[in-house]
């Protein structure tokens, strides 16, 4: 075979290889280009910088002062009073990123209700699905039919829901937690449920959104979707770029007017430890209420990524002509003058794709990558090969995991003080442990009886982690979250996390079990844990410091609390720890381990392998 139709050959093969690419991405069916394109998007968003946002949105924080102040979660009478102090200066919209299914008192659900009322609100609501990836209908006349449907809702108590209106929270994430897409639409069977953001931009600007082809209609302005009425997110910077207000000022009427009036207001937490938070190319620990703002802001200022259809057919063509392009420029040239045009190439088509994404519409970085290096690497070198020369080698470098050595974080912090002041990426396991029913407890016994009791419980926890080797990184209302991974990552971690939450359940148990009160109001317990990948950090400045986690993780292992209480188990575990830590892990002679069977997380799409542990009864 002669060498021109060698080079034939590979030009229809190089092209091949990337309309089957380009294919699979119109097609938003694979999850190995996502990652990577999830990666170089961070990149890109790193590179072009943080920028202010519009001031649309100001965030009310029900963050550490307001928890000290006013206790956490907030009463819905003191939820109530914050509605009202907003209220009462005229904001475009006021919404509150809380999940309110839970009843509260009669008197601060009445109150509460009377707030929503009195002022155009939107209340969240959360949707589970069946499975991570789901087949949908494709009709081009139906633009709806790629939306997932929801398996379960969890909506707010009905007085409230017929008090203001609703909207779902739910985010999509890549792998490593950061959130990527908010699915502007929410189906299940018998109903259609518009995104919280979508139903705030739609109050704010008086207008019903109009469902289209790759987008939607809010009055004059049309935003672009991607697959599934999805919109994008990018993030303008770390947390507090959108306007953040401590909803303790709020309560004490010491909010600025013109950061309330004829502005769009959320209410949402931001609490140290309270578990909503993402990770962003800015910031490894973004409030879950800003990223719901900053979706807010986009569709109300209409500043997103376009990322839809014709960006995704753009980016199939570039798959194609890209790799053809290099091949031929391979077998062009391979002298020094032509692996120099071979670059400008790339530097030309990179700048371009960083240009666009700068400009606001997201081009895939990845695809034409994965399209082109192939076929120009295995090309030039065969051609190399056949020319008997000296082959120029491409490699990819893969990420490095960031590893701490030595036990004991006080020790370590001791030696290092620089220990986690760069947030690090590591495997570890996770532990939480939250009281049922404390709130109703709170109310009725005050809060020196609280304390106390708080005291007890946060000790008995103390022991049994320190015993283990594991780490607190906070106590938070009535629970606790503990790492076992830090300072460095050992081999037993899974096995001793899931020791530490048998003991636990074991020691709590005891404790509500020999506490008159506790024992009177049968107060209850719940345990999660989890293991894999953490972003580890250090928060606050001076002085005032605390090292916490997280990332997908640890979302999960608080969620399978939930899982536990919903199945009358005092603690569930997800098979992939047990599978770490080994048979022995959860001794069988303290009590009946169940599983394992797949369950749903709330605001989690897809599904989940757990076991279920409930200790003997006294």
């Amino acid at each position: 075979m002669n060498h021109r139709l060698q080079t034939v050959i590979a030009l229809l093969l190089a092209g091949l290889w990337g309309a089957v690419l380009g294919y699979f991405h119109l097609q938003s069916d694979s999850s190995l280009m996502e990652r990577m394109e999830a990666t170089l998007a961070d990149l890109r968003s790193t590179i072009v910088g943080v920028r202010p946002p519009p001031g649309l949105v100001s965030i009310i924080a029900i963050d550490d002062r307001t928890a000290a102040a006013h206790g956490y979660p907030l009463k819905r009478e003191m939820l109530a009073q914050l509605v009202t102090s907003i209220g009462a200066l005229n904001p475009r919209a006021l919404a509150l990123d809380i999940l309110l299914v839970d009843p509260g008192t009669e008197e601060g659900d009445a109150a509460l209700e009377t707030a929503l009322k009195a002022t155009p609100s939107i209340i969240a609501g959360a949707a589970t699905f069946p499975q991570s990836l789901q087949a949908v209908t494709e009709d081009a006349e139906d633009p709806l039919a790629a939306v997932p449907e929801a398996q379960q809702l969890l909506l707010p108590q009905p007085r409230f829901a017929e008090a203001a209106t609703l909207g779902i929270v739910n985010v999509a994430t890549d792998q490593s937690g950061v959130p990527r897409f908010i699915p502007l639409f929410s189906r299940a069977a018998d109903r259609l449920d518009a995104a919280f953001p979508l139903r705030v931009a739609s109050i704010a600007l008086s207008a019903e959104p109009l469902i289209e082809k790759d987008g939607i209609r809010l009055g004059a302005q049309r935003i672009p979707t991607d697959t599934g009425q999805r919109l994008p997110l990018t993030f303008y910077g770390p947390a507090g770029s959108i306007r953040t207000f401590s909803a303790a000022d709020a309560l004490d009427g010491k909010l600025p007017a013109d950061a309330i009036t004829d502005k769009v207001v959320v209410i949402g937490a931001t609490v140290t430890g309270g578990g909503d938070v993402f990770p962003t190319p800015f910031d490894p620990i973004l409030p879950g209420v800003e990223v719901m703002s900053t979706a807010i802001t986009h569709l109300i200022a209409g500043d997103g990524m376009v990322r839809d259809s014709r960006t995704r057919q753009a980016d199939a063509g570039i798959a194609i002509a890209l790799p053809v392009l290099l091949v031929a420029l391979v077998a062009w040239r391979r002298s020094a003058l032509g692996f120099v045009i071979i670059s400008l190439a790339v530097i030309v088509w990179a700048m371009l794709n960083l240009a666009a994404f700068a400009n606001g519409y997201w081009l895939s970085a990845a695809l034409p990558i994965a399209a082109a290096l192939p076929p120009a690497v295995i090309f030039g070198a065969a051609e190399l090969w056949r020319d008997r020369g000296r082959a120029r080698h491409f490699a990819d470098q893969s990420e490095r995991l960031q590893r701490i050595e030595a036990p004991g974080l006080g020790e370590w912090l001791a030696r290092d003080p620089a220990f986690l002041a760069e947030p690090v990426r590591q495997n570890a396991s996770v532990v939480f442990i939250d009281l049922s029913g404390f709130t109703g407890l709170s109310e009725a016994v005050g809060p020196a009886a609280v304390r106390e009791i708080l005291s007890s419980f946060f000790e008995l926890i103390d022991e049994e982690v320190r015993l283990l080797g594991g780490a607190i990184t906070s106590f938070m209302g009535d629970g606790a979250m503990i790492l076992f991974g830090l300072p460095e990552p050992a081999a037993d971690d899974a096995a001793r996390a899931a020791a530490c939450a048998v003991r636990l359940a074991g020691r709590t148990r005891s404790f509500l079990a020999g506490h008159q009160e506790l024992r009177r109001r049968k107060m209850g317990f719940k345990v999660g844990a989890h293991c894999g990948p953490i972003v580890a950090s250090r928060l606050g400045s001076g002085d005032r410091q605390q090292i916490t986690a997280t990332g997908d993780t640890v979302n999960v292992a608080q969620r399978l609390m939930e899982v536990a209480a919903s199945r009358g188990a005092e603690l569930a575990l997800s098979a992939s720890l047990l599978d770490a830590a080994g048979p022995d892990a959860v001794p069988s002679q303290a009590g009946q381990l169940t599983g394992p069977f797949e369950t749903k997380l709330r605001g989690r799409s897809g599904s989940i392998a757990i076991y279920t542990w409930r200790g003997e009864t006294l």
